[in-house]
C-alpha cells in the first residue's frame, strides 16, 4: 500500500513538474521565428490567405513568420513534416479541406491523422460551394432543377477532379435530394466550367471564386449557395437551405494546426492573436478578394468541426463508392 501511495506521489509531482516546464516555455513563447508549413505551391488560395494573415501575426507575437511551401501529393508531404515536428510551437500547418477532411475520408494510406497527429489551433476562411447550372437551362430554382432531374432520369455532373469539395458537394446533394447525376472529373475547375458554358454538362458544384466573373457576366446561373448564410457576393442567391435542400453546406476552408500534444497554452496564445489580427479591416477586405469568409473560433471548436467533416464527407464517399485509385 505504502509502495503504491509513494508512486502516485511521485506520478503527482511529475505531473506539475511538466505542467511547470510547459506553462515556462509558453511564458517566453516565442522567442525565435515560427515557420509555417503551407503544403501547396506558391500563390493559390491557401498560400495566398496564410500571407494575408502573415504581418498581423508578426507584429502581435513580435517574431517573424517563415511561410515555408512545401507542395506534394495533395498537401501530404507538408502534413507529414508537421506532424513529426517537435511539439513545441515553432513548426504549424496551414492545411485546407482537400487535405485535412476530404483525404482522410477517402484514402486508407495516409502517413497522418488530421485529428490524431495535430492540434487544430483555428479555423481561418471559407469559401462557400455554389450550384451551377448553365444560362440556358430551363431549371431558375433548385426546386426546378431537382424537378427537372428526376423526369430526366440522369443528367451530366462536372467537377474539378475525383476528390473536389465540389464532386463530393455534388454527391451529397444527390443523396439527400434521391437525383442522380453522370460525374465527369475534369483537370481544373476552368475547364469544367467552360464546358458548362457550352451547356455540355447539366450541372456543377463549385467554390463561389472560381464561378464568380461567369455568374456576374450572365453566362452560368447560380441556383444556391452551400452555406449556413448567403454570400456577401451574391445577396439574391438563397442558400440551399433556403431553396429548400437542408444538409449540404460545403466550401473549402483553411485552418491553422500545431504537431499534437503542443502545450495548450501555446495553443491558446496563437488562437487569440490569430482571432485579433482576422478582425482587422485589412484581412477582411484582402479575404473579400476571393470571395472568402472570416471564420475565427476556439481550439476545440476546430479540431470538432475537423472530425465532424471527416465523418460527414466519409459517409459520402462510401454511399457513392468513390474510390481512392
Amino acid at each position: 500500500m505504502r509502495s503504491r501511495i509513494r508512486s502516485r506521489i511521485a506520478d503527482v509531482l511529475l505531473a506539475t513538474m511538466l505542467a511547470g516546464c510547459w506553462q515556462g516555455a509558453a511564458a517566453a513563447y516565442p522567442d525565435r521565428p515560427l515557420r509555417v508549413i503551407v503544403p501547396f505551391a506558391p500563390g493559390g488560395n491557401v498560400d495566398l490567405t496564410m500571407r494575408a494573415i502573415a504581418p498581423g501575426l508578426t507584429d502581435l507575437l513580435s517574431r517573424n513568420i517563415i511561410i515555408d511551401n512545401r507542395g506534394g501529393a495533395g498537401g501530404a508531404v507538408g502534413a507529414e513534416i508537421v506532424a513529426t515536428s517537435p511539439a513545441d510551437g515553432y513548426t504549424l500547418l496551414f492545411g485546407s479541406t482537400g487535405l485535412l477532411t476530404i483525404a482522410p475520408a477517402v484514402s486508407t494510406k495516409l502517413r497522418y491523422d488530421p485529428v490524431k497527429d495535430f492540434e487544430a489551433i483555428n479555423l481561418v476562411s471559407n469559401v462557400p460551394v455554389v450550384m451551377l447550372v448553365p444560362a440556358s437551362s430551363s431549371a431558375k430554382t433548385v426546386k426546378e432543377f431537382v424537378a427537372f432531374a428526376k423526369s430526366r432520369g440522369e443528367l451530366t455532373m462536372g467537377s474539378s477532379g475525383n476528390f473536389s469539395t465540389g464532386r463530393l458537394a455534388g454527391e451529397l446533394f444527390q443523396s439527400i435530394t434521391a437525383t442522380r447525376f453522370t460525374h465527369i472529373p475534369y483537370k481544373g475547375a476552368s475547364l469544367a466550367i467552360l464546358d458548362l458554358l457550352g451547356g455540355r454538362i447539366d450541372v456543377m458544384f463549385d467554390q463561389i471564386s472560381s464561378a464568380l466573373g461567369h455568374v456576374r457576366g450572365g453566362k452560368v446561373r447560380v441556383l444556391g449557395v452551400n452555406a449556413t448564410t448567403r454570400s456577401p457576393e451574391l445577396p439574391d442567391i438563397p442558400t440551399m437551405k433556403e431553396a429548400g435542400v437542408s444538409g449540404v453546406e460545403a466550401g473549402t476552408f483553411t485552418a491553422m494546426l500545431a504537431p499534437a500534444k503542443t502545450p495548450k497554452a501555446i495553443v491558446m496564445r496563437l488562437n487569440e492573436d490569430m482571432n485579433k489580427v482576422m478582425k482587422t479591416p485589412a484581412v477582411q477586405q484582402n479575404f473579400a478578394k476571393y470571395s472568402a469568409e472570416v471564420i475565427g473560433t476556439t481550439p476545440a471548436a476546430s479540431q470538432a468541426f475537423i472530425k465532424d467533416e471527416i465523418e460527414k464527407w466519409r459517409k459520402v464517399v462510401k454511399a457513392a463508392n468513390i474510390k481512392d485509385e
